[in-house]
């Protein structure tokens, strides 16, 4: 077989890092904007730390520590560049976070020289991953995952404890790591959102109550809960705002997305809905929108979803999936939703600020039937040709 050499990895790495990103006009919608390439797969890996360049240890440069596939990624401003806490996993399945980061957050993603060492302060945790990345209003930015461990309760190799990993940081360089989130009245915690703002004082936090690793069983849906000290979070009523329903993109699960986007009609909401279909579960993104004055109280929720997987986007290792857990507003108006495909590869979609307050708030709510469904889009129908008539 063909044997390349460590210049040559390097320079086809190099060759992709370089490569400009172009918008894709296939699919439109005046929404957002899609790319035409991923913004970071597992091509993206530098060499160096899949690839032993050393001939006398690695006479056949081969992969020593193999990458799988890079996804989920929390997103934030830092100092003036786009930066990405992206999800990796390797080809031993265990996943952990790295930064990488671009000029202008739609190509040129680089990752830092080394992956994130987080404090092992949890002896029982096995994995980690899908980390939220908050700017807080008390100076710190803190990062929550989800901490994945063995469910010793029971005789199954597969089962696992999913809670809600906290750790802070002002640099993404030196992290803090505070004890997981503890919610009294749910047994298990995943896709949970810190808020960015205080609410009454406190630390708000959107939570997603499961009864086990999967299921989310008597979990209706996003959760909102308050903690006094965040260094110690502990939350007892939690107050659900985008509510799971019936025959809808959320009728399975659904959880917190990016973290929520302030405007001055609402904080935007990027979140996550899942149907299950014949062929398995269906993720999509979806948006909904809370009040200033109260973030649990939702007072928009536009019908279907936003983005969902196109094309390429819907194969992969966990085949039919859009999900995200990070979004970029600038202060020139611009959002940049970085969204992963099928727990594969990750992209972004990019829109302004105005085009996604007038979907949020002006796109009719889903009907909930059939029949009214039809009826909605005969008026639509109707005031359109209407209109063009004139």
């Amino acid at each position: 077989m063909m044997q390349k050499t460590y210049p040559q990895l390097t320079a086809e790495y190099d060759m992709l890092i370089q490569r400009k990103n172009v918008p894709d006009l296939r699919h439109y919608n005046g929404i957002y904007q899609r790319w035409q390439h991923p913004v970071l797969t597992r091509d993206h890996i530098p060499p160096f730390w899949m690839y032993d360049p050393n001939p006398k240890t690695n006479p056949y440069m081969m992969q020593r520590l193999g990458v799988n596939a890079v996804f989920n990624s929390g997103a934030i401003l830092l100092d003036g560049k786009f930066t990405l806490v992206a999800r990796v996993e390797g080809s031993d399945r265990k996943s952990f976070f790295a930064v990488a980061q671009s000029d202008n957050g739609v190509d040129g993603f680089r990752f830092w020289d080394e992956p994130v060492l987080l404090p092992d302060t949890c002896p029982e945790e096995t994995n980690v991953y899908d980390m939220r990345l908050t700017r807080h209003e008390d100076g710190w930015i803190y990062g929550v995952f989800c901490s994945e461990s063995k469910d010793t309760t029971v005789n199954d190799l597969s089962a696992a404890v999913a809670a809600a990993g906290i750790v802070r940081t002002k640099d993404l360089k030196t992290w803090e790591r505070l004890p997981n989130l503890i919610t009294l009245r749910s047994p298990q915690q995943r896709n949970v959102v810190l808020h960015p703002e205080f609410v009454d004082g406190k630390y708000a936090f959107y939570t997603r109550p499961m009864d086990d690793f999967i299921e989310t069983g008597s979990g209706g849906g996003i959760g909102f809960g308050l903690c006094d000290d965040i260094t110690h979070a502990v939350i007892d009523e939690e107050k659900m705002t985008s509510i799971r329903k019936y025959h809808t993109i959320t009728e399975s699960k659904n959880g917190a997305g990016a973290v929520p986007i302030k405007t001055d009609r609402g904080w935007i909401h990027i979140a996550h809905g899942v149907r299950n279909t014949a062929a398995g579960l269906r993720y999509v993104i979806y948006c909904f929108a809370t009040a200033l004055d109260d973030p649990s109280r939702v007072i928009a929720e536009p019908g279907g979803f936003l983005i969902g997987p196109l094309g390429d986007e819907r194969v992969g290792d966990v085949s039919n999936v859009a999900f995200t857990n990070g979004a970029i507003a600038t202060p020139d108006g611009q959002v940049y939703i970085y969204y992963a495909s099928s727990d594969t590869r990750l992209h972004v979609a990019t829109t302004t600020m105005d085009r996604l307050t007038d979907y949020v708030f002006n796109t009719p709510a889903d009907p909930g039937r059939s029949v009214d469904c039809v009826k909605q889009r005969i008026g639509f129908i109707r005031d359109n040709l209407a209109y063009l008539k004139k």
